[in-house]
């Protein structure tokens, strides 16, 4: 492996003027730089990321920290924060963990280890005042999809309550009033605040919701499949389900159409994320669009602004998303 005196040595300059070149320093001339270049290119001389922080105090790494690398809504997370980096010329550090607190601190501490001060991470189990202690160590520290009281200006998220009631708003407009949630049994915040803004709504309007018609599963195909069969073996009659996530309530329309039930036409079923799958599901899936890659994109950056600054704080015009309804297939009136 070639390292960089061996590229000094062929290129005929000083260690230090490959040292400038490789991280963009002034006092070389365009010719020097071509001229070193191309020797790093004929040796395949590749500069140490950590070597290079070390020598230059800049960040050449952002770090993300998920929970899933092959869910696609993480997926899009992570390719939101890959797309701002690339931008500015900086490597992804991907590291991933479970949602409990001994492994998203793992994942975060792996970062820290490669010297990674620019972080985007999702943690659920974690709480507010560890998160509090790692931003004081992490400069560019942001925290998506929650909101931390003392840290709110580092946190992007998504106002899931309000997902609920746009979901429960629309399945009462197509005069809908026998509903069922299929909901995530992970111990998080999210299922919890989508039901409640469901509910809300519905109790505004006077709709019961009964128990025996929500069931709450793992939040995958398999996941809403065993809901929609447990919500289908209550005997409770229903014309629509809120479920979620897409995933969960595509698993629920294979049940649903293995035993007789056409959706929407016998019950309409809305889900939530707006994932790729959703669109070209059979029907094409009425669900509620969670910007996470725009979202991600902003994390990234405003974790780029916070290291860069000598303050610990800097502002942002939205930290709060609202999820927006994507009208499908999957939901239709309920005839009379």
């Amino acid at each position: 492996m070639s390292t960089i005196k061996d590229v000094a040595r062929v290129a005929g300059v000083s260690v230090a003027t490959v040292s400038r070149v490789v991280n963009n320093g002034p006092k070389v001339s365009a010719k020097t730089k071509e001229k070193v270049r191309k020797v790093m290119c004929d040796l395949g001389y590749t500069p140490n990321a950590n070597a290079r922080a070390l020598v230059t105090q800049k960040n050449t790494t952002i770090g993300v920290v998920i929970p899933d690398i092959t869910d696609p809504f993480f997926a899009s997370l992570a390719s939101g924060v890959e797309q701002i980096a690339r931008k500015n010329h900086m490597q992804l550090l991907l590291s991933t963990s479970e949602i409990n607190a001994a492994s998203e601190m793992q994942a975060i501490q792996l970062l820290i280890e490669r010297r990674c001060d620019v972080m985007v991470v999702h943690s659920k189990a974690l709480s507010d005042l560890q998160l509090i202690d790692l931003n004081k160590k992490i400069k560019g520290l942001v925290i998506i999809d929650r909101v931390i009281p003392g840290i709110e200006q580092q946190c992007i998220w998504l106002d899931n309550e309000e997902g609920g009631k746009i979901a429960a708003r629309h399945l009462l407009a197509l005069n809908h009033t026998a509903l069922a949630c299929i909901s995530s049994h992970y111990p998080i915040d999210d299922p919890a605040l989508r039901l409640r803004g469901f509910q809300q709504v519905l109790a505004e309007q006077v709709v019961p919701l009964k128990e025996a018609l929500i069931d709450q599963q793992e939040p995958s195909l398999k996941g809403g499949e065993i809901a929609a069969q447990n919500l289908l073996a209550s005997g409770e009659t229903f014309s629509a389900v809120f479920v979620y996530n897409d995933a969960m309530a595509i698993g629920a329309i294979s049940t649903l159409e293995d035993n007789g039930y056409h959706v929407p036409n016998d019950i309409s079923v809305i889900g939530f994320d707006d994932v790729l799958l959703s669109r070209y599901s059979r029907p094409k899936l009425t669900t509620l669009h969670y910007p996470i890659e725009a979202m991600a994109k902003q994390a990234a950056e405003l974790a780029l602004r916070l290291a860069d600054q000598n303050e610990s704080e800097t502002t942002v015009a939205t930290l709060k998303h609202v999820p927006r309804l994507v009208k499908r297939e999957s939901t239709t009136r309920k005839s009379s």
